[in-house]
């Protein structure tokens, strides 16, 4: 497997750290890390609250490539509580397509990291809405 992705898996799982924040937010179970075109590694986690204000681990991990300037996405891996890897929600896909509307199909996802195996975004999104 690509040393890449090893490096993916550690840096999610860095972030990784199920914790109750108050008695409507935890955090955590789920931790993302995301390539970017340029090189860097960006991480984010899921944050769950009980009505709808919460984010995915990958959405995260997306808003923090923007935040430091970036716009470009290579790969994407995310570790559920179990540990294993897989695909990102619809919220999530909808997000990395509308920012990446022309080539979104070569983002690279890492659906299941003992197997190695990995789909794009355009496998699992094949025809956009809009």
């Amino acid at each position: 497997m690509d040393k890449i992705w090893n490096e993916l898996y550690e840096a999610a799982k860095a972030v990784q750290n199920e914790k109750r924040i108050s008695e409507y937010v935890t955090c955590g179970e789920v931790g993302a890390a995301i390539l970017s075109k340029s090189g860097k590694i960006y991480t984010g986690v899921c944050i769950d609250t009980c009505s709808t204000l919460g984010i995915c681990a990958e959405r995260n991990a997306v808003f923090n490539m923007i935040t430091n300037g970036e716009t470009e996405i290579d790969k994407v891996l995310a570790i559920l509580p179990d540990e294993s890897s897989g695909a990102p929600c619809g919220a999530c896909r909808e997000l990395m397509v509308q920012l990446m509307p022309e080539n979104y199909k070569d983002i690279e996802i890492m659906l299941d990291m003992s197997s190695g195996k990995t789909v794009t975004l355009g496998e699992i999104t094949p025809e956009w809405w809009i």
